[in-house]
């Protein structure tokens, strides 16, 4: 366990340190902020329901669902019985962590913020992926630049991202799986314009 925290910590400096460049201390602070998303997500709840009508409105019922409960289970079950501590609050590491935002108070394994976006990208590369397959691609590519601004800008470890990464998604996969099994609902074909 310990080299495994010990690469942990070394993870860390090589993206937190080696990548550190004043274009990138400018970007990651907005990239990971959760409201520079939220025109996307009405996009996005727009378009599913304009589409698929009732079947997307309970696409993103589940969606939000998930959300919360990927959240609450991060955030408060997990973290606050792990209680890691943040990088950027560990003494011993402080005068080695290049931190771009302030630091917070919470614990940081995992990050809920890698659980919630990969959350999102697994459940709609398992859905909305079925119709629309180059969407599947770029929704985890844009949840691994958010998990991996929570390392540039010093908050936490890349442990933290990939535990919240795999934990997302194992979550995606069940609500997926209740989604189309228990609800009985497909999206079906998506209505012509």
């Amino acid at each position: 366990m310990t080299s495994l925290l010990q690469l942990d910590e070394q993870l860390f400096y090589l993206i937190n340190n080696g990548w550190q460049n004043p274009f990138l201390d400018a970007i990651m602070p907005i990239w990971r902020e959760k409201s520079t998303w939220i025109p996307l997500y009405v996009f996005l709840a727009i378009f599913v329901i304009y589409r698929f009508k009732i079947k997307g409105l309970y696409l993103i019922l589940t969606m939000a669902l998930l959300i919360g409960i990927s959240d609450n289970i991060a955030s408060q079950l997990i973290k606050k019985n792990v209680q890691r501590i943040r990088p950027c609050n560990d003494a011993t590491l402080e005068e080695k962590v290049h931190l771009v935002i302030s630091c917070g108070s919470g614990y940081s394994f995992p990050s809920t913020h890698a659980a919630n976006h990969f959350a999102v990208a697994a459940f709609l590369s398992m859905t909305l992926g079925q119709f629309y397959r180059r969407i599947r691609l770029p929704l985890y590519l844009w949840a691994a630049s958010i998990a991996l601004g929570q390392v540039y800008v010093g908050v936490h470890y890349p442990l933290d991202i990939l535990s919240g990464a795999l934990f997302g998604i194992l979550l995606a996969y069940v609500m997926a799986r209740l989604y189309f099994r228990l609800e009985k609902i497909s999206i079906g074909k998506p209505v012509n314009v």
